[in-house]
Formats: structure tokens, sequence, C-alpha cells
């Protein structure tokens, strides 16, 4: 209970803090509302669910999301809030003492996504995979999502990935292809994934 307390009480602090820079008092007060309209479904999870151990390890994983994890942290909170507005279900078991939150249904049957600490439609066929997205995120902290996002970009305008892709058995001869098969897979977040554990869409 008391981790998602302060989770809460971080999300508001935030988001109080982003306003007032950004506006002023008014500035203050929407992000505080923000913050708080992010920050408790996330806060009601990790607390529901027991997603953090109440020993060494569970205290030390907390302190990382809500410190120099913070901007994953709260990416995975607003992640988790659009999938609560759509009715999915918080899986508690899974998400006990793992450090993690996990949602029974993902964005798409075919795909588990992770964001922060916050993990979407996983098995256990391939939550090792997503477990190394979390670590990812706590290990780049503030740096991870925009490194993703800019080798995201660069492999989409500059597909150096081509030199390297098994072209006969997952071969790129359709759009949606390029970006499912080509891009996706290579990007070095999701190409350290899956050598952990999985096989890249074909």
């Amino acid at each position: 209970m008391i981790f998602g307390i302060i989770s809460v009480a971080v999300h508001i602090v935030l988001g109080a803090g982003l306003g007032a820079a950004a506006g002023g008092t008014i500035g203050l007060l929407v992000g505080a509302v923000a913050g708080l309209l992010i920050g408790a479904p996330f806060g009601w999870a990790v607390a529901s669910a027991g997603t953090y151990a109440a020993d060494a390890k569970g205290i030390v994983l907390f302190v990382v999301d809500h410190t120099w994890s913070l901007l994953n942290t709260l990416a995975g909170a607003l992640y988790l809030t659009l999938h609560l507005v759509f009715g999915h279900q918080l899986d508690r078991a899974v998400s006990q003492a793992s450090g993690r939150v996990n949602l029974v249904e993902g964005v798409s049957p075919r795909y588990a996504t992770t964001i922060g600490t916050v993990c979407a439609g996983s098995s256990p066929g391939i939550q090792r995979h997503e477990d190394v997205h979390v670590l990812q995120a706590r290990l780049l902290g503030p740096l991870y999502l925009p490194l993703v996002a800019l080798n995201f970009a660069l492999f989409t305008i500059a597909p150096v990935w081509l030199l390297w892709h098994d072209h006969s058995n997952a071969p790129i001869n359709r759009f949606t292809r390029y970006f499912e098969i080509g891009v996706y897979p290579h990007v070095w977040n999701e190409a350290i994934a899956y050598r952990v554990q999985g096989t890249p869409p074909r």
C-alpha cells in the first residue's frame, strides 16, 4: 500500500513542478491534476498487485523507477491508464513482487508491449523478453525512450538493417512488413530482447 501512495504523490509532484515551470500557479494546478489522473491508476495497480516486494530489492526497484527512470514510469503510467479506460484487466498474480505491472490484454493479440514498468499482453513464453525492456529502461533512465525513438526513426529512413536482414525467411514484400518485419525487430532494444527470448516476427 505504501508504495502505491508514494507513487501517486511522486506523479502529482512531478506534474505540479512541470506545470509550474510552464505556466505559473495555474500551470501548477493543472499539472498536479494531470499527475493525479495518471498517477492514481498506477499507484492503485502497484498497491493492488503488490508489484514491489517489501524487501531490499523491491525498495531499490521502486526508488529507481521513481527517480532515475521516472520518465519511463510516467510513460508506463499513462499507458496503463489508457488500458484501464478500455476495460483491460490487471494481472495481479503475475505482477506480484515482480517489479512490473502486468495487464492481461495487450494492444494487439499478436504482440506484448512494455512501456516503463507496464507490460500488456505478455505470456510466459515472452515474459523474459518483456523484462529485458523493463531492465533497459531502468539502466538508461531518461535516455531510454528517446534512444528507442531515434533508432526507429533512423532505421525507417535509412534501412541499414537490410544489410544483415534474413531476406529468405522474412521477405520484405509489403509496405506493412517493412515496419513489422524489418524496422521493428532490428531496433536496438528489440534486437537485444529477442536474443534473450522469443523469435522475431516473420
